[in-house]
């Protein structure tokens, strides 16, 4: 199987972008990425109206299959490439901070919602998800989401690994001083459970916020395919499925668990 080169969009940097502008950077960026051979773009966490909205939250948000939504599946199929994106989704009076992955033909592959909220904002704002592991199949690889905050739990990344996920899209609002989280806790993810994590975060000050940027491909074997800097930034890598089962060869955690003695110590 060939290895799924995987493009990461960091930004955009500045004021939240209106929905209007995002899509016209996203096109952009889906262009560049099918040109180098990417399989599927990640973009960050609520990459289309910004993290930093506030209130205006419940206003923005919009159904899976609302107009903004519609135009990123035409992006994919224009550019014949695989799209996860970040997004408030509404679902009746509920809100969710919401990722969605859509096919190189446009439709609809992968739809989460976060299930770990970070901080006042996030709970204040949104509804938790219910669903922990959301899985995919594209061009034969085995892709699952996650946002955030989800990645930073040991349990939601090894749910993952269990169920069979080989890379893991993330799309990200990582703030500083936080940045150790995609420096070294994301690799150590990534290489405790022998999977690729496609990390796609925001960059520069947004409201209260400045975002840490340092968006990374980590594989499976502890190294880190590709690595941004703090500003907007594009990333192309390959996620091989050659190195994943070699990695997993190597250092077998996942063969070798013992969950018989884990259960009664874990909430």
């Amino acid at each position: 199987m060939t290895p799924l080169r995987t493009a990461l969009l960091q930004g955009p940097a500045g004021v939240p972008e209106s929905v209007e502008q995002s899509l016209g950077v996203l096109e952009e960026a889906a262009g560049r990425a099918a040109a180098r051979g990417a399989r599927v773009l990640v973009t960050s966490e609520m990459f289309l109206t910004g993290y930093a909205v506030g209130e205006r939250v419940a206003e923005l948000a919009e159904t899976r299959r609302g107009p903004a939504g519609e135009r990123v599946a035409r992006i994919a199929a224009r550019h014949g490439i695989a799209i996860a994106y970040g997004y408030p989704e509404r679902d009746g009076q509920a809100v969710f901070n919401a990722a969605r992955l859509v096919g190189p033909d446009g439709a609809g592959l992968a739809d989460y919602r976060k299930t770990h909220l970070f901080g006042p904002y996030e709970r204040a704002a949104f509804t938790p998800g219910d669903t922990q592991v959301v899985q995919a199949g594209l061009d034969g690889h085995r892709v699952g989401l996650l946002i955030c905050y989800d990645v930073e739990f040991p349990e939601a990344v090894r749910a993952h690994a269990l169920a069979g996920t080989e890379v893991l899209l993330v799309p990200t609002a990582l703030m500083r001083p936080y940045e150790f989280v995609s420096t070294t806790l994301v690799p150590t993810r990534a290489y405790e459970n022998g999977i690729h994590i496609a990390y796609a975060n925001r960059c520069g000050p947004e409201g209260e916020w400045d975002f840490a940027g340092l968006s990374a491909l980590a594989g499976p074997d502890g190294t880190v395919r590709a690595r941004a800097g703090a500003g907007a930034e594009f990333l192309v890598a390959d996620a091989d499925p050659a190195v994943l089962r070699a990695a997993r060869e190597e250092t077998p955690y996942l063969a070798d668990r013992r969950p018989e003695l884990y259960r009664t110590h874990l909430g």
